[in-house]
């Protein structure tokens, strides 16, 4: 099997696992914030707007493009502004 055919194949994949709990009804950016965030989350205790900016799969998204979609992501329930810390801390729904 190629390399491609098996990049093809996590896609899919991928593709599956992201329909089944919930996330094709976000955009790609999105999706790609919500990522980090629960990458970071996993190792922090919530995660900040700052760390979120320098996360490999945000970086090279616009600032303006990432705050319309992190607000679009706490409005919709799928990050929880911290309530205790203020602004620029966000803790993560879990949808498992």
């Amino acid at each position: 099997m190629s390399k491609i055919s098996k990049l093809a194949e996590l896609r899919k994949l991928m593709l599956e696992m992201e329909r089944s709990i919930g996330l094709l009804d976000l955009s790609p950016v999105e999706r790609d914030i919500y990522y980090a965030a629960t990458d970071l989350s996993n190792a922090l205790n919530g995660v900040r707007t700052t760390d979120l900016l320098d996360h490999k799969l945000v970086v090279e998204v616009s600032r303006p493009t990432f705050f319309r979609a992190l607000k679009s992501l706490v409005s919709r329930g799928y990050l929880i502004q911290a309530q205790e810390t203020g602004r620029g801390q966000y803790t993560v729904k879990s949808l498992d």
